[in-house]
C-alpha cells in the first residue's frame, strides 16, 4: 500500500489507485460469499429488479458472449434464473432467486461496510465533499447503477 509520504497525487493516479482499493475490497467481499467479483456485481444489478439480457449487457458492458457465460454460470449456482420476458416472447429476463436475493443482500452489505471504511480517516465534512465530487464524475460520465441506491439509515451512502 501507498504511504502517506508517496507525496501528492494527481486526480489520475487518485482514482486509479482508488479503484484498485474498491476492487480489492469487492473480490475480497465476493470470495468470502462464494462467488467472483463479476457474479457479486450481477447479484447486485438485479437487486433493483429483473433485467432482460440486451439490457443487463449495457449496465455491466459486458460483450454479448461474456454476459451469458457469466449468467449461466451463476445460474448453475442456483443464483438467478431466465424467465420469459412478459413483452417479448423471444426474450428472456434474468432475476434473482431467492437463494440469489439473500446472497445479495449479504453481499451487498458486506461491500458497502467495507467500501465505507476506505474513507474513515476523512472527516464528515471531506467524506460529504469527496462524495458529491465523485457522484458528479459518475453523472457527467452517465455510469450505469450498479448498486442500488439505499437509504443512509446504518452505513451513510451506501453507493460504492
Amino acid at each position: 500500500m501507498g504511504k502517506p509520504s508517496d507525496g501528492p497525487l494527481g486526480v489520475v493516479s487518485a482514482l486509479v489507485r482508488s479503484t484498485f482499493l474498491v476492487n480489492a475490497v469487492y473480490a475480497e467481499s465476493a470470495r468470502e460469499h462464494g462467488v467472483t467479483a463479476q457474479q457479486g456485481q450481477l447479484l447486485c444489478v438485479l437487486m433493483a429488479r429483473p433485467y432482460g439480457m440486451s439490457e443487463l449487457g449495457a449496465v455491466l458492458r459486458l460483450a454479448k458472449s461474456s454476459l451469458t457465460g457469466l449468467v449461466d454460470r451463476t445460474e448453475r449456482n442456483g443464483l438467478v434464473r431466465r424467465e420469459p420476458d412478459p413483452r417479448d416472447t423471444r426474450a428472456v429476463r434474468v432475476t434473482l432467486t431467492s437463494r440469489g436475493g439473500r446472497l445479495a443482500e449479504a453481499f451487498y452489505a458486506e461491500t458497502c461496510r467495507r467500501v465505507d471504511e476506505l474513507p474513515s480517516g476523512l472527516t464528515a465534512d471531506e467524506r460529504e465533499t469527496l462524495a458529491a465530487l465523485l457522484a458528479r464524475v459518475v453523472q457527467d460520465n452517465e455510469v450505469p447503477v450498479v448498486f442500488v441506491e439505499r437509504s443512509e439509515e446504518s452505513t451513510g451512502d451506501r453507493e460504492p
